[in-house]
């Protein structure tokens, strides 16, 4: 009849181990970038010589040790990272993880989708990370990964994951009418006092759900995962970009990396460089 009890203390020892571990709050709720501190587990994670070199140059704008340090990244937690597209995270939290920890790829299921160029594009996203992850087993063979139907998601057992971290995805979601659903599904996969971490795209302000820019309004991402069942923890300006205007032609994507823009201005969108966006971390109560 006692069985529970340990089992009950362990899980609340391990919530509070994890909001032990996050960055203080200022009064605002917004965490200042220099009161982030990066552990040299992180930081060797980030420098690991094994990530890819164009990877690598992008660090100065997603800021990767910092931005997971914020969201209060701790080796031996289950983080899914969803869609993680290429691998950039990939390759810096899977071997962060590898041997305390449990890294988790939620990736689109392509049979769950209508034939079409939305199907062959999730296949194609599917199998180049299968691929990275085959061919470099010393990073990845621990991986794992859960294919979801966008439509009705879900990541996992309820209640197992520490952290659901998302990049700057949440613009898709909304467009697809997915947005809902997918807020539902992290809180649904996360323990009490899990925490879900969002970056994404920040628009002057709010945006209509039909927008295409690629930028989302921040009070919308809060209210999105506030509907869901989660509460705002604390924000951060670390992946704030001010020389972002947010009124390109060709929306998010005209910056880098995408640079969808005349050759002309090549110079202007460089120097303007990639997006500004929030950094939101929420807690599942």
């Amino acid at each position: 009849m006692n069985k529970p009890v340990p089992l009950l203390c362990a899980c609340l020892l391990g919530v509070g181990t994890l909001m032990s571990s996050l960055p203080a709050l200022s009064k605002d709720g917004a965490v200042a970038v220099t009161e982030i501190q990066v552990s040299p587990q992180l930081q060797a994670a980030v420098t690991n010589s094994s990530r890819t070199a164009a990877n690598i140059v992008r660090d100065e704008y997603r800021h990767p040790a910092q931005t997971l340090a914020f969201f209060g990244l701790q080796p031996q937690q289950t983080v899914i990272e969803i869609t993680p597209g290429g691998g950039w995270y990939a390759e810096i939290l899977a071997p962060y993880l590898r041997e305390g920890g449990q890294y988790v790829a939620a990736v689109v299921d392509p049979s769950a989708l209508p034939a079409g160029g939305g199907r062959d594009y999730q296949q194609r996203s599917r199998d180049g990370l299968a691929k990275k992850f085959a061919e470099a087993p010393a990073l990845f063979d621990r991986a794992t990964e859960v294919a979801y139907n966008p439509a009705a998601p879900v990541l996992g057992k309820p209640g197992t994951a520490d952290v659901v971290l998302t990049f700057r995805n949440v613009h898709n979601w909304r467009s697809n009418n997915q947005a809902e659903g997918l807020f539902r599904a992290f809180f649904d996969v996360l323990k009490p006092g899990g925490v879900l971490g969002v970056v994404e795209h920040r628009a002057k302000t709010d945006v209509p759900a039909d927008d295409k820019s690629g930028y989302v309004g921040q009070a919308q991402v809060i209210a999105m995962a506030e509907a869901a069942g989660f509460k705002l923890d604390a924000s951060s300006e670390v992946n704030a970009n001010p020389r972002d205007t947010k009124d390109h032609p060709n929306g998010v994507w005209t910056l880098p990396p995408s640079n969808n823009h005349d050759a002309a201005d090549a110079a202007k969108y460089k120097a303007i460089g990639e997006s500004d966006r929030m950094t939101l971390r929420f807690v599942k109560p």
